[in-house]
């Protein structure tokens, strides 16, 4: 039999540790929006006061497990390199910013260059300022050309709310400079009667890569005099571009440079993230070029006071009598509500979109007791609003009309809502680079800040509040992508062939895999060879093969039965999970439940209903082995990594009480299966090591099932994963390696690098795992180490000691050094065989996916995937 664990979070215990405050440098004010001015002091109290607010009363301090005070910081000043323009530098100096910081002038000089350049500072440090200014005096010297388009600029962001809160910024930089610069959004919500003007006659066009890839590309003839004269691409918050939405990405850049030297540009490329661990080498694979680094923070910062809050254990009994902790949300959800009550600003982000919904409207009702014009002032942000919806909610919260919004990770990034005094982060976002760039939303105007982390109840964020060193301690993590995973390559060397035959001087550009894969895509009779060329043949759009953010498949639609209003939409992956028949569905602060869901014609059917309880999918998994790429002895055992297929189905699922996540039933499914070509690393134990570590066949499974669980816990804290990348599978006996055996692999056809990234951390990653399994106070697992939400085997059976003893034997045969991780060093000269793409088939998501839905019992997670979250 085996354990199966899709990705998913699991959960939190340990009681509060006394750790020492450490200091740290984490830049928390920017100089580019400075026209507002800050609150006065009396109106705005110092964060400690507000931390001690929501503290107090007989049991809310002891929630609190670790405060980080980080000390405010004063910056370097520079001066513009001398080739800037005037006008621009004076329109700089009218927006109130006299002096850029340094690492503004440093990133400004090497654009001047022609020098491709990261700036990879701290949240607010005005990165948007060092690739503005170089880039409105090219498009001012560009205006004098005789058809006044001389220099073009293209902005790409991952999100829409992005690009259009850039552009107000970029209207209001560059209105001294009059007619000159003419910016303008083009993305899916840009009306039809705008985009000819916009490709006519715009000089600075923001859009985010899935338009770039759907719209722009595949129409060039129509966008020809831009791109002639593409001088600068910027893209912003490029650590956002990562796992297979990065590799999309980085395709999707190479087919633009193409695009560019036929029509005899070369553009530069500015590049701004935030602080992440070697920034010019994810650059340089995001882009394909070489990337100069600017790394050297010099803004100023306010106070920030940064608080690792873990909820209270329940009377509840979760499953084998496991002890739960309070849910995240439900905590959230009351802080801030306090919060909004003392007036203070705050943004709760969420990890999931139904956590939002949740969080906005438990706030609301609890404020209306109190006022009920507080209630109007707390709302839920969140993908699948209609764009009317979102942009209204983006100009209340940058008026001050609301207090308190509980957002999705759209707003994570460099959205500007300067004046927030806090934010509350209901469970650790991912990755350190995450937590940081939300933390980094406060305080925007130089003043002190809050943030608190509220633990979710799964191992990792109660590895991380009981263990602060480990966010404040580390550094950022590497930027994990592959852009020579055949399934993400292959539609993309379709979609090039499409807008231009491909010829073989092309194929450097795409990589080495890309050579190997056009004889099987000509076996296919997707790609035919003419003479020296390689042409599209086929009537329907090459760029429609693949969604880049690695979803696919045709949206489902969630229609209002009686109406047939079309309430929003879900992305074919996660429709089995999210709106199968019987789960509740959230939108604007309204229950549905889903009627029917017709797979056939992608429609949801749902009716407004008040259930007192949320839904939460069941699954089962097996996995077999097709390929081993790397094997390496662990004593007796073997550590190994390499291609895997897994097959899932939702089999049920489970009704849970909101607040308390009790479980009221669980009801059958019947869904077709989906299988799933990716990459794995899993390890084996010998005979030999389970008798040393005292494992008897009868807890066998249960060891292997608890040790599988933790892991995948674990494993964001060294990956760039987030937990719905990755899914596991643990065998007593597997029928490929004859031997008790744990899988966890990458949940995106093809392959993320997240495997890989385990691999070659794997001494590190299984010590964290068996140090969060053994800490844990509780007798026999529990949803804070061994027990997770989303077993498709109802956590049944796990065994936590004698997953610990297990992991013990197993390390003391882990290498001293670590295999060599080439995925942080440079570009592999070598393509790997991750068995490629069968011909006849059009490798990619389209049909295939291995993204977990939600766990069956945090309400605060997605029914949906974190790239369908950032595409709003």
């Amino acid at each position: 039999m085996a354990f199966n664990h899709l990705p998913a979070g699991v959960h939190d215990a340990l009681a509060p540790l006394s750790v020492t405050p450490v200091t740290h440098s984490v830049p928390m004010a920017e100089n580019l929006r400075s026209d507002r001015s800050p609150t006065g002091p009396e109106s705005r109290p110092a964060p400690s006061t507000v931390l001690n607010r929501l503290a107090s009363g007989p049991s809310r301090a002891s929630r609190i497990t670790h405060t980080e005070h980080l000390p405010p910081r004063a910056g370097r000043h520079a001066v513009w390199p001398h080739r800037i323009r005037s006008e621009v530098v004076a329109a700089v100096r009218s927006a109130g910013i006299e002096h850029p910081w340094a690492h503004q002038a440093e990133a400004a000089e090497h654009a001047l260059d022609g020098e491709s350049v990261v700036v990879a500072t701290g949240t607010a440090s005005g990165k948007s300022l060092a690739y503005l200014v170089p880039v409105l005096s090219a498009l001012l010297d560009g205006s004098e050309a005789p058809n006044g388009r001389g220099a073009t600029a293209l902005y790409l962001a991952p999100t829409k709310a992005l690009a259009a809160d850039q552009c107000r910024a970029v209207k209001e930089l560059a209105r001294p400079l009059g007619k000159a610069v003419r910016p303008a959004v083009y993305d899916g919500d840009t009306p039809f009667e705008e985009r000819e003007w916009v490709r006519q006659y715009a000089n600075y066009v923001l859009t985010n890569p899935d338009m770039l890839h759907r719209g722009i590309l595949p129409s060039h003839p129509r966008w020809s005099s831009f791109l002639k004269s593409l001088k600068y691409v910027v893209i912003d918050e490029c650590h956002t571009y990562r796992g297979v939405f990065g590799s999309h990405v980085a395709q999707v850049l190479r087919r633009l440079r193409r695009l560019c030297a036929r029509y005899g540009a070369s553009p530069v490329f500015l590049l701004a993230s935030a602080t992440a661990a070697e920034p010019a080498v994810a650059a340089r694979r995001l882009t394909g070029l070489p990337v100069v680094e600017v790394a050297d923070d010099a803004s100023p910062r306010g106070e920030l006071v940064f608080a690792l809050w873990e909820p209270p254990l329940t009377e509840m009994q979760g499953e084998k009598g496991a002890p739960v902790r309070r849910t995240a949300t439900a905590e959230t959800a009351d802080l801030l509500t306090d919060l909004a009550v003392q007036g203070v600003r705050t943004v709760a982000f969420v990890r999931s979109r139904r956590g939002a919904e949740l969080i906005a409207v438990i706030a609301q009702e609890r404020l209306a007791e109190v006022d009920r014009s507080l209630a109007r002032r707390v709302a839920a942000y969140r993908g699948g609003y209609l764009p009317e919806e979102r942009r209204a909610l983006e100009r209340a919260l940058h008026s001050g009309e609301l207090l308190g919004l509980a957002a999705t990770t759209a707003l994570e990034l460099g959205v500007d809502v300067s004046g927030l005094d806090a934010v509350l982060i209901a469970g650790y976002p991912g990755t350190r680079a995450s937590l940081w760039q939300q933390a980094g939303r406060a305080g925007r105007s130089g003043q002190g800040a809050l943030a608190v982390l509220v633990a979710r109840d799964d191992p990792l964020d109660t590895f991380l509040v009981h263990h602060p060193e480990a966010l404040f301690d580390r550094p950022v993590e590497s930027t994990v992508l592959d852009p020579d995973n055949p399934y993400v390559l292959a539609p993309h060397l379709c979609a090039a062939a499409a807008e231009l035959p491909l010829v073989e001087e092309d194929l450097t550009l795409f990589g080495p895999a890309a050579a190997e894969l056009l004889p099987q895509l000509e076996a296919a009779k997707l790609l035919r060879r003419r003479t020296k060329a390689w042409h599209w043949t086929r009537r329907e759009r090459a760029a429609d093969l693949t969604d880049i953010r690695g979803e696919g498949g045709r949206p489902v639609q969630i229609v209002e039965e009686g109406t047939g209003r079309l309430l929003g939409t879900v992305d074919e992956s996660a429709s089995h999970t999210a709106v199968h028949e019987g789960a509740v569905h959230l939108h604007q602060g309204r229950t549905y439940l889903v009627r029917s869901l017709d797979l056939e014609d992608s429609v949801a059917l749902v009716e407004e209903a008040a259930p007192p309880y949320s839904t939460v999918a069941r699954d089962t998994t097996s996995i077999s082995v097709l390929e081993t790429d790397t094997e390496i002895p662990w004593g007796a055992g073997h550590l190994c990594y390499g291609s895997v297929e897994v097959t899932n189905q939702v089999v049920s699922f489970l009704r849970r009480r909101v607040m308390t996540g009790e479980v009221l039933g669980e009801t059958k499914l019947d869904l077709p299966p989906r299988t799933l070509r990716t990459r794995a690393v899993w390890w084996t134990v010998t005979e030999d090591q389970l008798d040393e570590a005292r494992i008897n066949p009868e807890i066998l499974g249960g060891a292997l099932h608890a040790a599988e669980h933790a892991s995948i816990g674990m494993l964001p804290l060294f990956a760039t994963c987030d937990r719905w990348d990755i899914g596991g599978v643990s065998v007593p006996l597997h029928p490929d390696t004859l031997l008790p055996t744990v899988f966890v692999y990458d949940g995106h056809p093809g392959g993320a690098g997240f495997a890989e990234r385990a691999f070659h951390t794997a001494r590190a990653w299984l010590t964290a795992t068996r140090q969060a399994i053994a800490s844990c106070e509780c007798e026999a697992g529990c949803p804070s180490c061994i027990q997770s939400p989303k077993c498709g085997n109802g956590n049944d059976p796990l065994h936590k000691r004698g997953a610990v003893r297990l992991l013990t034997v197993l390390l003391r045969g882990a290498p001293q050094e670590e295999p060599r991780d080439e995925s942080q060093g440079e570009p592999r000269e070598e393509p790997q065989d991750r068995g490629a793409p069968e011909p006849g088939r059009v490798p990619g998501p389209a049909r295939e996916s291995g993204r977990d839905p939600r766990p069956a019992r945090e309400q605060e997670r997605d029914p949906r995937s974190a790239r369908e979250q950032e595409r709003e």
